[in-house]
């Protein structure tokens, strides 16, 4: 037999749990082998009672014998709405027992990020982006691992703790590999609804083994009989013990504790009298158990399961008004009954020496349920008064809050709206979404309607831009929501609208606005974001618009922030349409103030948003400054880490920054920033513009460095195809993806795509060449098939970028028509691409006619250079053909 078999009746719930207690040695065997050994997760599943928590006290019990730190925690289906609960009980004893200057210390950086939603410090802000919170949640338990290695983690009944620790719990078991830790989860199956059944099943999915657990076999029940009551039990009575019980081993042990109790005699004769004792041990038997105690320990039950955790016999009495006296003896009588427990040394959490818990959590939720509908709401009334009373925040009474009846209460709904901005403080959206949802059913004074649904809106902006539109929709159409409140609803429903792939109701939504507004700052800042979202719009912008948009923004001068939003968004519009590069950066320049962004269009300032600053940073990409491109982007990326907004936000910055570094040929830098985003935009949602924006600019680096597989093969995972969002992505979504079917040897395929971007091109009046790249590759495309319809394409490209004016785009536009001609023709045009981009910032476009400049000119001079600097960009491809072309033109040595 391994170590687990039981060797008492304590130990019934292991009984055939072998296989089980085999894993967890196996896997402490390699969590203690070395340090640097990979952490491990095991998963056991099973209905209530087949012994769950019993396998994870042994757990422990063989995890403390081996030396190991053991903390656990335990999710409780009344707590399921407390935000951090169960991560709390886990992670805050170590936390708190350490000095705060040690603590902070020892987090660094993410002290202030996880600290708020363990409460061990307050939070630093209004909004904590929930994915940074966890990101940093999932860096403490690292750095505290290693701290405190070898480290075991029990999580109890999972099924029933609050999302935002599943959700933890899924990320860190991503990280498993990275870390030397032992992870033993245990839960139910079918019993997690909702959004906690996702992140539970990736944690399942993750577990390098999971157990289901089954029942007691007759024999088993048996041999757990005679354990208990002598080996003299018959044959007979232990079957009738297993029929009863159905082999649960919670439900067994209960009902040998009462054969014992009441001196049965286990023989078949007395064997009739199992089945009504059973049905004491939970459900209705085990409320007329609890009453037969008396209405006082009833009492005391009902207050001990309204409150879930943190049960003392003084909180139990303020909660009953009960004299604490008589709290006490009803606390002892609970306890004989086998319906309280004090809790056992080490569990993980916090313990003020007279606490008290449920035996089993089957105890607790059949009292919680016995507990008359009326009497019910009005404790948990008592309980949140209580709770506020000593001081411990809206957040912490919210989920009493969330059970009172709704009863026209202003005092309530001033109470759930502060509830719902601490949640948001500590990066719980979905608690906070809770509170304001349950504040309207109050519902709110007529004129607070509109600003609670405003805020319920708001509350999840940061990663679920879908889940506010419904919202503000309905707050805008309510009175109450006037002024500067308004004009920000309409706003942000517009990023939410843009966001969410709804460009044209994003449009219409603050034209709608500006319409109402007379001449003047306000109009003018709606007019700014209509004139925005039509810029971005990928299919077609109408020429009056940007007629319009001209006239208006050359009555600008730069005075205040509308002036300097109408300045950029000219000169992304002029960028666009391949207007001079000279007259984009005069406007671009003219929105700075000294070189440097404005106050009030910093990247966190949300008046603006980040839309305006991205299109900035754009312009000055395609026009050669991508020095100024860098800092910006680099600059967003700081912020908005700093800040902790890890959803839309530094997905976009590093997409953008990626550009920049595409762009300038730093293809490795380009190709980790790039990821790093779409593995952001992945946790916001497949589809968004955001995220094309990553996936576009990745495939594009890829294929320039020569990885043509690799590059199909993220297009087809992630799916790079159409159709295609209907704002503009950059890089050109249609040249990227035009050129990886041409790589990919689909030609047929990719001049269809190219042809798609000139009719994009087209409908908008005209095209950058740098920013919308389809006529280069489409004139080499068709340069066989169709040589006469290449050679326009190729004057159309080179009368576009001289329009344009920017080495770049002189370069490229020479680059394709060298590569159309032959002989000295091919020479001369090659010759006078490189002077081009050896002047321009784009390095790998620079490298490339390097290398073509060589290979026409059979010269090892140059194909040398192009060489060396298609290796220093990363461009293997390119590194590579030159390398080819160099020994050809050599000859044989």
């Amino acid at each position: 037999m391994t170590e687990g078999r039981p060797p008492a009746a304590g130990s019934a719930p292991l009984w055939e749990r072998d296989a089980e207690i085999a894993a967890v040695l196996q896997a402490l065997d390699g969590l203690c082998a070395d340090r640097s050994s990979a952490g491990g997760l095991l998963v056991f599943r099973g209905e209530a009672g087949l012994g769950k928590t019993a396998l994870l006290a042994e757990t422990r019990r063989m995890a403390e014998r081996r030396g190991c730190a053991v903390w656990s925690a335990r999710g409780a289906e009344t707590l399921r709405s407390v935000p951090f609960h169960v991560l709390r009980q886990l992670l805050r004893p170590v936390l708190l027992s350490l000095p705060p200057e040690e603590a902070r210390e020892y987090l660094g950086d993410w002290y202030d990020i996880a600290g708020p939603a363990l409460g061990i410090t307050d939070p630093r802000g209004d909004n904590a982006d929930p994915q940074y919170v966890r990101d940093g949640l999932v860096a403490v338990v690292r750095r505290l691992a290693r701290r405190e290695w070898p480290l075991v983690l029990l999580l109890d009944d999972a099924h029933w703790a609050d999302q935002e620790t599943l959700r933890w719990l899924a990320a860190f078991a991503e990280r498993l590999d990275e870390v030397s830790v032992l992870v033993v989860v245990t839960s139910r199956p079918g019993d997690t609804g909702g959004d906690g059944a996702r992140p539970l099943d990736a944690v399942a999915a993750a577990g390098h083994g999971i157990g289901n657990l089954s029942a007691l076999t007759p024999d088993a029940t048996a041999g757990l009989t005679r354990a208990t009551l002598g080996r003299h039990a018959d044959d007979a009575f232990c079957r009738e013990v297993w029929a009863v019980t159905a082999g649960n081993p919670y439900d067994t042990v209960e009902l040998l504790a009462k054969v014992r109790d009441r001196e049965i005699q286990p023989v078949e004769a007395r064997a009739g009298e199992l089945r009504a004792l059973n049905r004491t041990a939970r459900g209705g038997g085990l409320v007329d158990r609890l009453q037969d105690l008396g209405l006082e320990a009833t009492r005391f039950a009902w207050a001990a399961a309204i409150l879930g955790t943190g049960i003392t016999a003084g909180m139990v009495a303020r909660l009953a008004a009960m004299e604490e006296g008589l709290a006490r003896n009803c606390a002892e009588l609970l306890c004989s009954a086998r319906i309280l427990t004090r809790p056992g040394p080490g569990t993980g959490a916090e313990r003020d020496g007279d606490e008290l818990e449920f035996v089993h959590p089957l105890i607790a939720t059949a009292v919680y349920d016995s507990i008359p509908p009326g009497v019910c709401t009005a404790m948990h009334g008592v309980a949140a008064q209580i709770i506020t009373g000593l001081g411990r925040g809206a957040a912490e009474a919210a989920r009493h809050l969330l059970k009172v009846h709704p009863d026209d209460d202003e005092e309530l709904v001033g109470q759930l709206r502060e509830a719902a901005r601490e949640h948001l403080a500590v990066g719980a959206p979905d608690a906070a979404r809770r509170c304001l949802e349950r504040a309207l059913e109050e519902p709110p004074r007529p004129e607070v309607y509109a600003h609670v649904l405003y805020e319920l809106g708001c509350a999840t902006l940061l990663t679920h831009p879908a889940g506010t539109i419904d919202q503000l929709r309905s707050a805008l159409g309510m009175p109450g929501l006037d002024g500067d409140d308004r004009v920000d609803a309409v706003v942000r429903l517009s990023q939410a609208l843009l966001h969410n792939d709804q460009l044209e109701e994003a449009v219409r939504t603050v034209e709608a606005e500006a319409a109402r507004h007379e001449a003047g700052p306000v109009r003018l800042r709606l007019q700014a974001f209509q004139f925005m979202w039509e810029g971005i719009h990928g299919e077609t912008v109408a020429p009056a618009r940007s007629r319009r948009l001209a006239e208006l923004a050359s009555t600008c001068t730069g005075r205040d922030n509308a002036e300097r939003a109408l300045l950029i968004l000219r000169g992304f519009d002029a960028m666009t349409h391949g207007e001079s590069a000279d007259a984009v950066l005069e406007l671009c320049d003219r929105a700075l103030v000294n070189g440097r962004l404005a106050p009030g269009l910093g990247w966190t300032d949300t008046e603006w948003g980040m839309e305006l600053l991205l299109m900035l940073g754009s312009a000055y990409a395609c026009t050669d400054r991508l020095d100024r491109a860098e800092s910006l982007f680099a600059e967003a990326r700081r912020v908005y880490t700093s800040a902790g907004w890890r959803g839309v936000h530094l997905s976009l910055a590093n997409a953008f920054l990626g550009l920049a570094y595409r762009r300038q040929g730093r293809l490795r830098d380009a190709e980790s920033t790039l990821r790093e985003g779409l593995a952001l935009a992945e946790r916001v949602g497949r589809r968004l513009p955001l995220y094309w924006s990553s996936v576009c600019g990745l495939v594009d680096t890829l294929l320039a460095r020569g990885r043509v597989g690799e590059a199909w093969s993220v297009a087809e995972r992630y799916g790079f195809a159409p159709p295609y969002p209907s704002t503009i992505v950059l890089p050109d979504i249609r040249s990227v993806r035009g050129r990886l079917l041409l790589a990919a040897g689909r030609t047929g395929e990719g001049i269809g795509e190219l042809e798609a971007a000139e009719k994009t091109a087209v409908s908008r009046g005209g095209h950058n060449p740098v920013l919308a790249p389809w006529s280069v590759d489409l004139a080499k495309a068709l340069a066989g098939p169709d040589p006469a319809r290449a050679a326009q394409v190729a004057a159309d490209a080179r009368r576009q970028a001289e329009r344009f004016g920017t080495d770049t785009a002189m370069g490229e536009a020479l680059r394709c028509a060298a590569a159309l001609e032959t002989g000295e023709r091919a020479v001369r045009l090659a010759a006078r691409a490189v002077a081009h981009l050896e002047a321009s910032p784009c390095q790998y476009e620079h490298a490339a006619a390097r290398v073509e400049y060589g290979i026409a000119a059979r010269s090892v001079t140059e194909l040398t250079r192009g060489l060396d600097l298609a290796r220093a960009c990363g461009a293997d491809g390119l590194a590579d053909r030159a390398a080819e072309a160099l020994e050809a033109v050599r000859g044989p040595r």
